[in-house]
């Protein structure tokens, strides 16, 4: 992008903003024709900065996986493999309950391809990675987890919980359910 004219970065930028706040509201589905009509910009423009919708989301969310994926570093030392695991997976859950459209645009994305090794799911992947195999490793996680088969549970509770008076709670719930399984608590 520094090769463009500022007009081209103005509106990149505009557009950006304008789909961060529509994305926000409605979703990965939020209209392209009003996220240009708000930018101030015509269809094509946006099309140009953003030639799929796929690109336009990643954009939306790359800095936050980026802090997502950051994360996943530090945990990556600690001594206790499950709990950084399941640190690190919270914290992928709260966001994707948080910022609508995240885990819509996940869920189609193809978890696992290399057809999209720049995407957010790309970075997702490559940074729970390295935890869930120190967890395997410790045998704090069963060996035939994958990276997939994780986030394919933190998009669905996603997913299923979004419409929730209080989305990030019942998330929560069910995640522990997910992780800690039906069997009652001990007393």
């Amino acid at each position: 992008m520094t090769g463009q004219r500022s007009d081209a970065r103005r509106n990149h930028a505009r557009v950006l903003a304008v789909a961060e706040t529509e994305v926000a509201a409605h979703g990965a589905q939020a209209s392209l024709e009003r996220i240009a009509r708000e930018a101030g910009v015509g269809s094509a423009t946006v099309r140009r900065h953003f030639p799929t919708r796929r690109a336009l989301l990643n954009a939306v969310f790359a800095q936050r996986v980026r802090a997502l994926c950051d994360l996943a570093r530090p945990l990556g030392g600690e001594d206790d493999t499950r709990a950084a695991l399941l640190t690190w997976l919270r914290e992928l859950l709260a966001y994707s309950v948080a910022a609508r459209g995240l885990a819509d645009a996940l869920s189609y994305e193809p978890l696992g391809d290399d057809a999209a090794g720049d995407s957010c799911a790309a970075a997702i992947e490559a940074a729970g990675a390295p935890l869930l195999r120190r967890a395997i490793a410790d045998r704090a996680v069963r060996d035939d987890v994958t990276v997939h088969d994780l986030l394919t549970l933190i998009v669905g509770i996603a997913l299923a919980t979004e419409h929730h008076a209080d989305p990030a709670v019942q998330a929560e719930r069910v995640f522990r359910l997910a992780v800690e399984g039906l069997a009652p608590t001990a007393t």
